[in-house]
């Protein structure tokens, strides 16, 4: 059995592969029928000062063993943005 924390160890290390940015943080891991479903904040472009930077949420689908199988860009927002919660 796969841990939370190797779940988002493998996210952050999938990430920059696929997308080519970085993974920033985890905001959301559910379990599934099939696996895990993740929100990761990934760094799309690096700017000074940080507060600027622009980030985006991705939305990502693993299975049982949490490899990537797929994943969309659900927002993208500068780092000192808050973001709305679902309600």
């Amino acid at each position: 059995m796969v841990t939370i924390v190797e779940l988002i160890r493998k996210v952050k290390s999938q990430m920059p592969e696929l997308t080519g940015f970085t993974a920033d943080s985890v905001s959301e891991l559910a379990a599934t029928d099939n696996g895990w479903e993740v929100t990761a904040n990934l760094l799309e472009l690096k700017r000074i000062p940080p507060t600027t930077d622009l980030l985006a949420a991705y939305r990502i689908t693993l299975d049982k063993e949490g490899n990537v199988v797929g994943y969309y860009r659900t927002r993208r927002y500068l780092r000192d943005q808050t973001m709305e919660e679902a309600s």
